[in-house]
């Protein structure tokens, strides 16, 4: 019997704090409107609580995922907050259009912007529930 063909290389891997009741209920919304492209391999979800290493490389630990979402890419790269965001909408459907506007060069500043203030009082109520 021929050896199975190793599972498909996710062309996106997103860390994201499951301790964080917004953070997971977003993420589970996700994960059901990406369920195909999930099932496939073509995204995967993973809990930074779980692999407190596994951004490291990066220099992102446990405490900058439970900020910002963080991902890579199927070539590597990192994404994080807004771009990860970005990313994870160009993969699900019916979203692609929000990634094309959000995205876009001229918008993506503001969009940053607006996720970074988002991120930042998010971090600090879960902070201060003790979501951790």
């Amino acid at each position: 019997m021929p050896p199975s063909p190793p599972p498909p290389v996710p062309q996106l891997t997103v860390w994201y704090n499951t301790k964080c009741p917004v953070c997971n209920a977003g993420i589970d919304w996700q994960t059901n409107r990406l369920v195909q492209a999930a099932r496939a391999g073509v995204i995967v979800f993973r809990d930074i609580n779980l692999e407190p290493e596994a951004l490291a490389r990066f220099g992102a630990d446990v405490e900058a995922v439970r900020r910002r979402l963080h991902g890579l890419d199927a070539n590597g790269r990192l994404l994080m907050g807004a771009d990860c965001a970005i990313a994870i909408w160009h993969h699900t459907p019916g979203d692609a259009w929000l990634a094309a506007l959000l995205g876009n060069r001229v918008i993506r500043p503001l969009t940053r912007l607006a996720y970074d203030r988002f991120a930042d009082v998010l971090y600090a109520w879960n902070r201060r529930k003790g979501h951790w």
